[in-house]
């Protein structure tokens, strides 16, 4: 009778078991985590299609040990400066040291973080938020894994799934509006913004977008829920400033210091300091300040602009 007893609860461990390792197609997974894929997007300007593929790819759409064990979906290693929790997983190597996070929120976090605070990364956030493939063969450039066709699998995989969809998105409602093949569904109502045509692109890390005929400082700030202030200091313009098409303008605040890739500029004599700070997205006082100038000086043509360290004496 124990002995039958014995058995049954073995039996039941292994169903529950099995229930809890349940595996996750891929369509499953994506639609479980597209929307933090497209918030990191918006946070970090990583394209949501890249984001998507590579935790995919990383985690085997969730199945993998390594994402069961520690909620680790990029397989990123500890590195030296990690001071979280560890889980040690076979990899190119034999027992190597991974990140353990508590979440899987935790995880795609990090993964943004890691990227962006790589030196090595840093050309890939001046693509267009919408390139996908140079995004996909700049991580296989930097070193991002060492599988030689890394590149080309993460295209297959947004290719296949249509994941380059998200990479146009600007707001929740859109993200349930799109089925799992990729397509969007169509709505009763307007949902999105009175410009379906705007892009919002990443320059230098930061959310941009262009001035088209008929844009008015108060039709940008109503599309954009932005008051008519902070249009004018983040792009550090004076209040009668008269918008001009194709002029770039950001919807956030501007940087103290350009990215690493952009450490000096040859100022051209057709270009002012604003254009300057508007190309790498440094505030205009700031740049000054950098380059030891007072406040509306202009630089003579052929003059090194410093866009990241102070300029020498």
């Amino acid at each position: 009778m124990i002995r039958k007893i014995g058995l049954l609860c073995l039996l039941c461990s292994l169903v529950f078991v099995g229930f809890s390792q349940r595996v996750y197609t891929r369509e499953e997974y994506i639609q479980k985590y597209r929307t933090l894929a497209v918030h990191e997007m918006q946070r970090c300007g990583i394209p949501a299609s890249i984001k998507l593929a590579q935790a995919c790819l990383e985690s085997s759409n969730g199945n993998s040990e390594l994402s069961r064990k520690s909620n680790n979906h990029f397989g990123i290693k500890c590195k030296s400066n990690w001071t979280g929790k560890r889980v040690y997983h076979d990899d190119d190597m034999r027992n190597e040291c991974f990140r353990h996070y508590n979440s899987v929120e935790e995880s795609f976090v990090d993964h943004s973080n890691f990227l962006m605070a790589n030196p090595r990364y840093s050309d890939l956030f001046q693509l267009d938020i919408t390139d996908y493939k140079g995004w996909a063969r700049g991580l296989k450039k930097a070193g991002y894994a060492t599988a030689p066709h890394y590149a080309e699998s993460l295209i297959k995989i947004i290719e296949d799934n249509k994941l380059y969809v998200y990479d146009h998105v600007v707001n929740d409602q859109q993200i349930n509006m799109i089925t799992s093949n990729g397509k969007t569904q169509q709505s009763t109502k307007n949902l999105i913004n009175p410009y379906p045509e705007r892009k919002v692109v990443f320059r230098n890390g930061l959310k941009s977008i262009v001035v088209k005929a008929g844009d008015t400082p108060q039709s940008i700030v109503d599309e954009f829920n932005m008051k008519l202030w902070e249009l004018y200091k983040y792009n550090d313009l004076p209040d009668d400033h008269r918008l001009q098409v194709n002029e770039i303008l950001y919807i956030v605040p501007k940087r103290n210091k350009a990215l690493r890739s952009a450490k000096t500029h040859i100022f051209q004599a057709d270009e002012t300091m604003h254009y300057v700070s508007q190309k790498y997205g440094i505030r205009l006082k700031k740049l000054y300040r950098l380059n030891r100038m007072r406040y509306g000086e202009r630089p003579v043509a052929g003059t090194k602009i410093y866009l990241r360290d102070k300029a020498p004496n």
